[in-house]
């Protein structure tokens, strides 16, 4: 989802005023809700109070918490590429992309944000086994991230920073389960040392 600012105008209890609301605020801190409780754990009454809205405004905005689901998804994907695409512009190898991609994923998988774990991660077994277009969307989501590492391998072999005899398939394969696996692991506490030792190792596919 565009980081934009959507009006959902909503009748108050007594007054006809309209109500506004900041989808993308809101979307955040259901986010939040997902990622702690999961999505069968969520209810939709923790969902709208953690957004700060009436369950009015939230049915007509997404209609149900599998909307509101789908909208997070959507908007976490697009705030997470947003950031990688920020750490990727400020290399020029493709070794070195290579290893800020990884940093990257090693950098959210500890402290607070690694313990709430990663929403594609995490909805690859919460929900995408028993609904079709949340799967479409999980699946969508890796093959991105590994058509990417590919694609960063590639460079490195183009412009000499990485072996041209890499087969590139099987090794953006391996390191997509590395930093997928990264943000499992972070579930459980580890240190920023820790995973920045488990990135360094992961850039010895490419050696």
């Amino acid at each position: 989802m565009n980081a934009t600012t959507l009006d959902r105008q909503e009748k108050t209890r007594g007054r006809g005023r309209p109500r506004e609301f900041d989808a993308d605020a809101a979307l955040d801190a259901a986010l939040r809700v997902f990622s702690e409780r999961g999505y069968n754990a969520a209810s939709i009454s923790e969902l709208t109070e953690a957004m700060g809205l009436a369950a009015g405004s939230v049915y007509k905005a997404f209609g149900d918490k599998r909307g509101i689901f789908l909208a997070v998804f959507d908007r976490y994907r697009a705030v997470r590429r947003g950031l990688l695409d920020a750490r990727l512009a400020g290399v020029e190898t493709g070794r070195d992309k290579l290893n800020a991609l990884i940093t990257f994923f090693a950098s959210s998988s500890h402290g607070q944000i690694g313990r709430q774990g990663c929403l594609v991660v995490g909805s690859a077994g919460d929900l995408a086994l028993f609904d079709e277009e949340a799967a479409a969307r999980v699946a969508a989501a890796f093959t991105a991230d590994e058509t990417l590492l590919a694609d960063l391998i590639r460079l490195g072999q183009s412009d000499g920073s990485i072996s041209a005899d890499l087969d590139v398939s099987a090794v953006a394969l391996a390191l997509l389960c590395l930093t997928k696996g990264m943000r499992v692991i972070g579930k459980t506490g580890r240190s920023g040392e820790q995973m920045a030792t488990a990135a360094e190792a992961a850039m010895k596919l490419v050696t």
